[in-house]
């Protein structure tokens, strides 16, 4: 029986404590798109932390389950297509294994594509800790036509090998005994290992001799060696450090003399793949065609796909207001009534009593109304992740992203802006040459996040009514149309350079893991309320103190005094000033635009349609979804770029967004 433990993370070895269980660090790694997150969440449940590797901004994910008498500590390790440190991702997950020394690492790959998924393994073999092997998807295999052989396949490699369906909760059990089983000295663990071709294993005897005698602790002289005939930079570099002149000279020349030498370990290791998979696989008969191909026949099409691509998230954004708007509309109610009863019943001070009911009941209370509209679009977001569909969407998106210069790996962190430009801007790190990475930041601002998106669902849906989800779905439309054009119009004139090819895997479509969408849902809502009552609670009490001070009267306040030298900008765009306040506060946490209009307006519902025009609350919809992004992005954009392009996005931001704002009201307003 599988279950969460709740309590902190210990950082032990494999021991037995006093009076309990005994326990054990288990890695858990494997390529994208192959399951691991179900896997992961299935074991550890809401028992889980999430922060970031120290000194590194890629997430770092642990938990704690128990099992079998054991109580393991289960880390997460980045998703990585091999060892050879050409990502961040694959540094953290060889370094962990390496240095740390896990009890066990349990290595998941896709059971119906196994040629692609055994690379990663034929590499973690070469590292000490031991090594099973989770057979994950096994009924998308079978749904394809391929039949598998797990214990054949185990006496092959000679490492334990465990079939599982993570999506059907098949496989757990077996996943744990075996864990257990290893630790415990049970299985005869004899891994057979790839070997380097013979045209090279000469040279790999004299690297070895080389350096042998300056390879450091933990790593081993024959795993160092091999890295440094694979051409590793990394490791290339620490040896340089540590090996005599001369001696390194020496190495230096094999080196480039055999510099084919990576052919030769790539193409042994694709040999060994080929072995084992023929020692246990029976592939489905020549010309049976599986699901997902006869699926990305039409989703990968240029055209046919590009429609699909547009009417799924045309569908997104009906589902939102459809279920989620009527849920927010009824929390906005109950709240209002709450504001109401602190009114009538709190003895208080006045100016107190509005302090609670306008500034943190309307304020940041209205900010949680968001939560359907955003529960309904997480969930989407990750049934569309968890089905395979996401790598589709970069795929189809890659033509398009070439016109800016970039390939679909730079559209993988724009992708991650719809949930926050935060991670999208991190995220850019896994691009390789400077200014495609450069590029992408400047371009993560202008996709729309969830704050943003809340945002414009709410007040689209005020000014809107029946038609909101089409303006919604418009503006979303604008702001790729103007991230494309921006896109091609630094790559010409600013960041000139060379396109880079792009190669990406595609997984194989299958069923969604319920749990796993649950729980990423969660954890997304988790840290927006968070949030909520954190950056948005305090903004919204500043914004409400300055809108009541000095006189108690908005007119008079601090904030009226911004507002109004705000106006001749607003004013171009059919805006009075306590928008272009939203505006300005929004620069905090983008919820704060609801937050300020829901101070200085009261009840937004009834309030502002009668404030603008359709044109100028067009506009101002425009300028919103346009605007510079919140205070956290741009100390991210910092962070990685500088001072120089942090600026550079804030102008070109405020250009964008205040000049389409004033075009779509000037235009507006003589068709509307």
């Amino acid at each position: 029986m599988v279950k969460s433990l709740a309590g902190e993370l210990q950082d032990q070895r494999l021991q037995v404590r006093n009076n309990g269980p005994k326990v054990a660090t288990v890695a858990l790694t494997g390529q994208p798109n192959v399951g691991k997150s179900t896997v992961f969440n299935r074991l550890t449940g809401l028992n889980q932390h999430v922060g970031n590797w120290p000194g590194k901004t890629v997430e770092q994910k642990s938990g704690l389950f128990v099992g079998d008498g054991y109580e393991y500590q289960l880390i997460d390790l980045p998703g990585s297509y091999s060892l050879t440190a050409n990502s961040e991702e694959e540094r953290i997950a060889r370094d962990f294994i390496i240095k740390q020394r896990p009890d066990v690492v349990v290595a998941v790959v896709d059971a119906a594509i196994m040629e692609r998924s055994l690379y990663l393994l034929s590499e973690l073999l070469l590292l000490p800790a031991p090594v099973i092997l989770v057979l994950n998807m096994m009924d998308v295999a079978e749904q394809e036509g391929i039949q598998i052989e797990p214990d054949v396949l185990a006496v092959a490699l000679g490492i334990p090998v465990v079939p599982m369906s993570a999506v059907h909760n098949c496989g757990y059990q077996e996943l744990l005994a075996a864990i257990a089983q290893l630790l415990e000295g049970e299985f005869d663990y004899h891994p057979r290992r790839p070997t380097i071709l013979p045209e090279h294993q000469t040279v790999l005897a004299d690297v070895i001799t080389l350096v042998a005698d300056y390879v450091p602790a933990p790593y081993t002289k024959d795993w160092i060696a091999l890295k440094l005939l694979e051409g590793d930079n990394e490791v290339a570099a620490l040896m340089e450090s540590l090996v005599p002149v001369e001696s390194w000279s020496k190495v230096q020349n094999i080196l480039l003399e055999h510099e084919d030498a990576i052919l030769d370990i790539a193409g042994a290791r694709y040999e060994w793949i080929a072995r084992m998979v023929r020692a246990a696989v029976v592939q489905p008969k020549v010309g049976q065609v599986g699901l997902t191909a006869r699926l990305d026949k039409v989703l990968t099409h240029p055209v046919a796909g590009t429609v699909v691509l547009l009417l799924v998230l045309g569908f997104v954004f009906w589902l939102t207001y459809a279920i989620g708007s009527p849920v927010q509309q009824w929390l906005d109610s109950l709240l209002g009534s709450l504001a109401e009863f602190v009114r009538v019943s709190l003895s208080a001070p006045a100016w107190l009593v509005d302090l609670l009911a306008d500034g943190v009941i309307g304020g940041a209370g209205m900010v949680l109304t968001f939560l359907p509209i955003l529960v309904f679009f997480f969930a989407v977001l990750g049934f569309l992740e968890d089905t395979g569909y996401m790598a589709r969407i970069a795929y189809l998106t890659d033509r398009f992203m070439h016109m800016m210069g970039l390939h679909g790996k730079s559209f993988i962190p724009l992708l991650l802006g719809f949930g926050c430009n935060v991670p999208s801007i991190l995220g850019t790190r896994i691009i390789e040459t400077r200014r495609a990475r450069l590029l992408t930041i400047l371009l993560a601002p202008l996709v729309p996040c969830t704050a943003r998106m809340a945002v414009v669902t709410v007040l689209s849906a005020i000014f809107f009514g029946d038609s909101a989800g089409l303006v919604a779905w418009s503006l979303v439309a604008l702001n790729l149309v103007v991230l494309a054009l921006t896109g091609i119009l630094f790559h010409r004139l600013v960041l000139k350079g060379e396109q880079a090819a792009f190669i990406m895997e595609l997984p194989l479509y299958h069923l969604p893991n319920l749990r796993t969408i649950g729980l990423y849902v969660w954890q997304n809502i988790i840290a927006f309320v968070e949030k909520a009552g954190t950056v948005i609670l305090l903004a919204s009490i500043v914004i409400w103190c300055l809108s009541y001070f000095p006189t108690g009267d908005i007119t008079g306040s601090y904030l009226a005094v911004v507002g109004q030298w705000l106006e001749p900008v607003g004013a171009w765009m059919g805006l009075p000033w306590p928008f272009m306040v939203a505006l300005l506060t929004s620069f905090v946490a983008k919820e704060n635009t609801i937050a300020t209009l829901g101070i200085l307006y009261g009840d937004i519902q009834t309030a502002l349609p009668e404030v603008l025009t359709p044109a100028a609350a067009l506009g101002m919809l425009v300028s919103q979804m346009l605007f510079i992004p919140c205070i956290a992005a741009l100390a991210t954009i910092k962070q990685e770029a500088g001072w120089k392009w942090m600026s550079v996005s804030v102008l070109m931001l405020l250009v964008l967004s205040l000049g389409a704002g004033v075009l779509i009201y000037q235009v507006g307003s003589l068709i509307l």
